[in-house]
This record gives structure tokens, sequence and C-alpha cells, in this order.
């Protein structure tokens, strides 16, 4: 009986579920660049690079275990440009006698896979992606028949579960589940982040790189110079730069943005977490060991973790168990088309020009340039869920959809109404002045509202709170915002509501 074990480009690990129990004298490894995963979205050219060489790596490293790969490149000849083509040829080719996988990371490819069973007449056996702290059905009783989810009250039980940060007694290492607030901290000017390391380019990568710069030459972002890992070596040599230099500073500045150091103290690790390079329960505990050997404080090593074991878990659990009607929802009926400059960085506003660039430069942006620049124009600008969907899915190298879908719906947009986020993450210019060094030099004032020289982000903010009053004003946590709103005369509303208006319809 020959087995065909289809392996997708964001499961490259040796350890995935569709690999366990492989016979290397009957079974093959499928493997395959098709070109509609490289362009049902906007794609960085970074990202498609870094997808297709880590897959080329990775089928290198099986053969040498002794596993033979059928590996289809995606300039193949009779290359069918699917997934599902891809395995029917392959089965075909291979007379094989059933197909096993490991779930997908996205809805879209999960109904492609329940549906070949009777496309490709032999058996296709689907198994859970075990990588991750939780299981989806494990995630799906703990939500039960709660409207809204917590992140937070889900992170304290993960913690409890795994035993990790947690004292001999039970409890949360220092007293408190959660040091976010000891995260906040703004960058002095005279302190300067540490380098992050690329990654050294072999021949395959080199190759990739080839590829990618002819055929995707009109696409998204700056392939050039690229230092991603693409090995579990190089991923690993990545973590451990980011746990000897940056982790001990990681915890204060996390929320802090700077002119010209995109990565700050970030580990810059998701998209290995994500493509299966690196693995999160090894990566969790040796933060956590970092901590315990005094080589990192406590906010730095809780704020890491629970980014990892909290977030992460956090937004696949709600994906699996809420899609596919999750991503239908528009809560507060946003509906403006993206505006251009998120894909050429042409805007006066210095903050959304800076973030972007980096993007461009990168396939990459940290989390608070992601929700409280990119995301929180798009919230205050009302724009459509699905256009800035689909802006992060492709500009970014870690997103998938299972972990880019709900960050974005939920808690860019608040399109769920409140399923994940407990309000919405809206701010005018004073947090990103707070925060950055991005309005030093912007040709608006932040410290103005109103007037022609006023930072869109504050106008913005008001007309924002204004218009959708009738759904957010009972929400506690924006009760002292309503309070300030209401002390305005109605003039003043009304020239808001006026300059944002303007602003808006010049995007357009």
């Amino acid at each position: 009986m020959t087995t065909l074990r289809f392996v997708l480009g964001d499961q490259l690990s040796p350890a995935m579920s569709s690999l366990r129990d492989i016979d290397p004298d009957r079974d093959i490894v499928l493997m395959a660049e098709v070109a509609e995963e490289t362009t049902y979205a906007p794609h960085h050219k970074k990202k498609i690079a870094f997808i297709l060489a880590a897959m080329r790596h990775f089928a290198e490293a099986l053969r040498a275990r002794g596993i033979l790969v059928d590996y289809v490149t995606l300039d193949a000849p009779g290359n069918s440009g699917s997934f599902t083509g891809e395995l029917a040829r392959a089965v075909g080719r291979h007379r094989a006698d059933r197909v096993v996988v490991t779930e997908p990371g996205e809805w879209r490819v999960l109904a492609m896979m329940r549906d070949w069973a009777d496309g490709i007449g032999v058996p296709v056996e689907i198994r859970d992606d075990d990588r991750f702290f939780c299981s989806v059905e494990e995630f799906r009783r703990w939500a039960g028949p709660r409207r809204s989810l917590r992140m937070e009250f889900f992170y304290r039980e993960m913690r409890r579960r795994h035993r990790i940060l947690i004292d001999a007694a039970g409890d949360p290492e220092g007293g408190q589940w959660n040091l976010d607030r000891e995260n906040r901290k703004p960058l002095p000017d005279s302190l300067d982040p540490p380098p992050v390391p690329a990654a050294t380019v072999d021949a395959i990568t080199t190759e990739v790189l080839d590829l990618v710069a002819r055929r995707f030459e009109a696409s998204f972002g700056d392939l050039l110079p690229f230092g991603l890992a693409v090995t579990p070596a190089d991923a690993e040599a990545a973590f451990a730069a980011f746990l000897r230099d940056r982790l001990p500073l990681f915890g204060d500045y996390q929320d802090a943005m700077r002119r010209g150091a995109p990565h700050l103290w970030h580990s810059a690790i998701a998209p290995y977490l994500n493509a299966g390079l690196l693995d999160a329960r090894d990566v969790v505990r040796r933060v956590e060991a970092a901590y315990r050997q005094g080589n990192a404080p406590l906010n730095a090593a809780e704020g890491f973790i629970r980014q990892v074991l909290g977030w992460r878990e956090f937004v696949r659990g709600l994906y699996w168990t809420r899609m596919p009607g999750y991503a239908a929802t528009n809560a507060l009926d946003a509906r403006r088309p993206l505006p251009g400059f998120y894909w050429t960085g042409d805007t006066d506003m210095r903050c959304l020009a800076e973030t972007i660039a980096d993007t461009r430069r990168n396939a990459y942006a940290h989390h608070i340039q992601r929700l409280m620049v990119t995301g929180n124009f798009a919230l205050l600008a009302g724009i459509a869920p699905r256009e800035i969907e689909a802006w992060y899915l492709g500009v970014y190298a870690d997103a998938f959809d299972w972990v880019e879908l709900p960050n974005t719906h939920g808690m860019v947009m608040f399109a769920d109404g409140g399923m994940l986020a407990s309000k919405p993450y809206a701010a005018s210019g004073k947090y990103i002045d707070r925060m950055s060094d991005y309005c030093v030099e912007c040709r608006y004032d932040v410290a103005r509202s109103d007037g022609p020289t006023a930072c869109p982000f504050n106008f913005l903010y008001w007309a924002f709170l204004d218009a959708n009053a009738a759904t957010l004003a009972g929400n506690p946590r924006l009760a002292m915002a309503y309070r300030t709103l209401r002390g305005f005369t109605p003039a003043r509303r009304a020239q808001l509501a006026r300059d944002a208006r303007e602003f808006l319809e010049r995007l357009t």
C-alpha cells in the first residue's frame, strides 16, 4: 500500500502529525508550489520567497533522512497551479492507495481537503495539527456558550494547565497574571536597539529569489536584501540571538516605535513559528527558563509568553470555532475602500509612511505598528474589513489566515462587535506621539484637532466615536471618551465630522 503524505508550506516540521508514522520504504511525501497559493492574496515578495525557500530546504532535509519526496516547483512543466490539481496528479503518478495530510491553517483550504476524497477517488485522512498548546476541541469546550471570549481568562487557564510562570503554590509568578502595564515605556533617545542578525542566503534560496524576481516583479514589497531564516538551524540562531540580546528589554519597550528601527527588542520569530521552523512549546519554555535563570526580568518573559501562549493560541481557537461565519460580520458597517497609500506609503502622515515603508522593506512590522498605526487608521476611517484583512494577509511574512483574520477582524476593526476585544482599539494622535518619534517631523501638528495642520488621527478619532455612538457609547471602557465628547459644543462636533469627511473624501 502506497501512502501519499501531502505537506503544505506552513507545515515544515518533521514532527507534523502527517509524517509521524511515515514508512520510508513505501510512503511518499508530496510538496507542491502552486500559483493559486501565491496569488490568492497580494503577497509580499519576501513572504513568497520565505515560504518557497523554506519548503525546498525542508524537502532536502526529508531526503537526507531517506524519505522519498515528490516536489513540484512553481515553474515545473504541467504544474496545475492548485493543491487539488497537484494532489490528483501525484495520486495518479504514484498509484497511491490513500492520502494523509495535517489540517491546514485556513478554512478555505480545509474546504478543499474535505472534497479531495470524492475528487481523487482514494481515502484522505485529515489529522489534527497538534503543534499548539490547545487543541481546537479543547478551546471549543472552554469557549462553551460564551458570547464574548476574553483572552485574559483563556491565558490564565493555559498558564495553569501547562505550569508556565507558576510558583510552587500554584499562583502566578510575581503575584500578577498580566504585566502589560509595565510594558508601555516610551523609548529613550539614548537607547539604541541591537541589530537583528540576517540568515545566510545559500544556493537553494538564491534559486528561489531568482524565481520570485522573475515571476512576481509587480508584487508588493522589496525582495532584497533577503535575510529571513529558511531552515530550522537558522531560525534557532535567530531565536537564540533574541534570548541573548533583546529579551531583557523586550518587556519595557515592546509598545515603542522608532523611525529606522523596525524590530527594536522584538523577537521577529513569528514567521518561523507559523511555518513550523520553530516549536512554540520549546520557545515558551526557554523564555521561562531565561527568567528563572536571572537572564530576563519577569515583565519581559511574561509579555513574550502572553503573546505566544495567550494571543496566538487564543486567536487560533476563535478562528476554528467561529469560522466561516465570523469573517462575514461587520459590526460597525465599515465600507470604505482601502486607500492607495497602504501600497505606496505615499502619505504626509509620518507614522503611516514609516510603518508602511518598514512593511515594504521587511514584510514585517511589530504588533503596535499594526494595531495602533495602520490598524487604528483603518478603524477610524471605516475601511471595509475584508479590504484591510487582505492587505495584512498579503504583506506580512508571518500572516496565515488563522492568525491574521481574528487579529484584524476582531482586534483591529472590532468587526465582530466585541467577541474578541472588549473595546475598539481607537486612539488619537496623542498615543502615537507618546510611544514614538514619528510626530517630530510630520507636516501635521499632533497637538491640534482642527484646522488644515491638525493631525488627522485627532479629528478622525472624535468623528469615529460620534458616528458610532449608538453602538459604542454604552461600552464602559469608552465612558471617559464619551464624557469628553459630550462636553464638546455642537459646532465643534460638526466641525470635527466635517474635517474627517473632507479628509477621507480626498483619499479616494
